[in-house]
């Protein structure tokens, strides 16, 4: 799978979990904060394999490009970088909330908006433009590395830590072992029930 659609597979599978959200009623606030929990593990590690590996590559073939087209994707990549901020603002406010705050629900609502309006501008606009810097061999080659980044990358927003190359790579590399090592004490690992660790 190539890196866009590895990204844009990402897209489908946390609006899944959005449309699930909007379904829910105010006393289902268990449901809604397991379905909270998983938005934030999926958009934490989405936004990080991005920022390690798929933002750099672009911007990197944008400015060898050194044309308008790749000033563009260049400023696109730098304007999502400022939309992956504010969203992993969100994602540790939410962390550290419950479903019974009375703006718990409303913060939820302005991450969706936030994450749809971000998806539209990558999947309508950068997204074309990087496949047409790239090309497709390097998106495979890049789709195959971020499927494996995956793995690795942190579950939990980390708003503070870079976000770009290289400081991100070693920041990440450290907040994925800390993320993963609570993950495993609270049970969040794929294939484990929840505990109260």
């Amino acid at each position: 799978m190539d890196a866009i659609a590895l990204l844009t597979r990402d897209h489908r599978e946390v609006e899944q979990l959005f449309k699930q959200f909007d379904k829910l009623t105010e006393r289902a606030q268990k449901t809604m904060k397991k379905l909270v929990t998983k938005m934030i593990r999926e958009l934490a590690i989405h936004s990080a394999v991005e920022e390690m590996l798929f933002y750099p590559a672009v911007r990197t073939a944008a400015l060898k490009a050194d044309t308008r087209a790749g000033e563009a994707a260049s400023d696109l990549v730098l304007e999502s970088l400022e939309e992956h901020h504010i969203v992993k603002w969100t994602l540790s406010e939410l962390e550290k909330m419950d479903p019974e705050d009375e703006r718990y629900c409303a913060k939820v609502e302005v991450l969706m908006e936030s994450v749809r309006h971000h998806i539209e501008e990558e999947e309508g606009d950068l997204f074309p433009k990087a496949r047409k810097l790239l090309g497709q061999e390097m998106l495979d080659e890049l789709g195959k590395r971020m499927e494996k980044a995956k793995k690795l990358a942190p579950t939990r927003p980390h708003p503070r830590a870079p976000d770009s190359p290289p400081g991100n790579l070693v920041a990440g590399l450290m907040a994925a072992m800390m993320d993963r090592s609570k993950d495993m004490l609270r049970g969040l690992l794929p294939g484990q029930k929840e505990t109260n660790a």
